[in-house]
């Protein structure tokens, strides 16, 4: 008989807005301090003792497999979306699951304070929020019982930021069709969908190019972010005068070159070079 999951990394995806990037890493397998951001989200969730983990895998599963060390990976021919990737883990679930986006950065999550909330209000789907930071993403409202109220609804307490860290219950699972579907279809039919609100925590989203390069310099400038202004993958040797380029796994630009808004990447003992320009804004 499997082992009983008890939590999930949501690792599948197109990988469409880090443009040329996707070429040689899924947004989850690139890494900061050394560390993929698969591996920061494993860890924020064992610290809360969340043993048996999970994650899906589409794009280029090889390389999250590489990145997923102990744990059990799921792979997609079909993208099944933001919710039914979840089906891999239907009927492995001893209590709630958790869930944690992975192309998210963080080092420490308060997953308990999300489980804790979940169990005493006994929802169907929590998530955990923090106050809204500003900024392009949708705003998420609650009302006086902080249920989390359907899409472009504003209510009585927020607008609130979702973190990518969620808890569901056996009865959510239940809900989701076979095949493709997602979080936002999968509200209405919601008994109770908690929203557990938290003071922030550092936090980053690195889903495009201009954001790796960001989080690097701010994170880890002396591992990726080593080149300033650059990204610099442990695996890659840094050469030449770069300016907002990636260098990606095997990257080893010619010492004499001058470069900028460019990936390199090693692919089947060559160096491959491709433009970021158009994907960096």
């Amino acid at each position: 008989m499997a082992e009983p999951l008890e939590g999930f990394l949501l690792a599948a995806g197109l990988g469409l807005r880090m443009g040329a990037l996707s070429r040689c890493l899924p947004k989850p397998a690139w890494t900061l301090r050394g560390r993929p951001l698969l591996e920061w989200g494993a860890k924020a969730l064992r610290a809360h003792g969340v043993g048996a983990l999970g994650c899906n895998a589409h794009l280029l599963p090889e390389r999250i497999r590489e990145a997923a060390l102990g744990l059990e990976v799921f792979e997609e021919p079909r993208l099944l979306g933001s919710a039914g990737g979840l089906l891999h883990a239907r009927g492995r679930m001893l209590s709630e699951l958790l869930t944690w986006n992975a192309d998210v950065w963080a080092e420490a999550v308060p997953f308990d304070r999300l489980r804790a909330a979940h169990r005493e209000r006994q929802a169907t789907l929590s998530w955990l929020l923090i106050p809204h930071p500003g900024g392009a993403w949708n705003p998420v409202w609650l009302d006086e019982g902080d249920r989390v109220l359907p899409k472009d609804v504003v209510g009585p307490r927020g607008p609130f930021h979702f973190t990518g860290a969620a808890a569901w219950s056996p009865e959510a699972l239940a809900l989701l069709p076979e095949g493709p579907s997602e979080v936002n279809d999968l509200r209405p039919s919601l008994r109770f969908h908690l929203g557990v609100v938290v003071e922030p925590f550092p936090w980053r989203e690195v889903g495009t190019p201009d954001a790796l390069i960001d989080a690097a310099a701010d994170l880890a400038p002396l591992h990726e972010g080593r080149v300033p202004g650059c990204y610099v993958h442990p695996a890659a040797q840094p050469g030449g005068r770069l300016t907002r380029c990636v260098l990606g796994p095997g990257a080893a630009p010619p010492p004499g070159s001058t470069d900028a808004d460019s990936l390199w990447f090693e692919e089947g003992g060559n160096q491959v070079r491709l433009s970021l320009l158009g994907a960096m804004d």
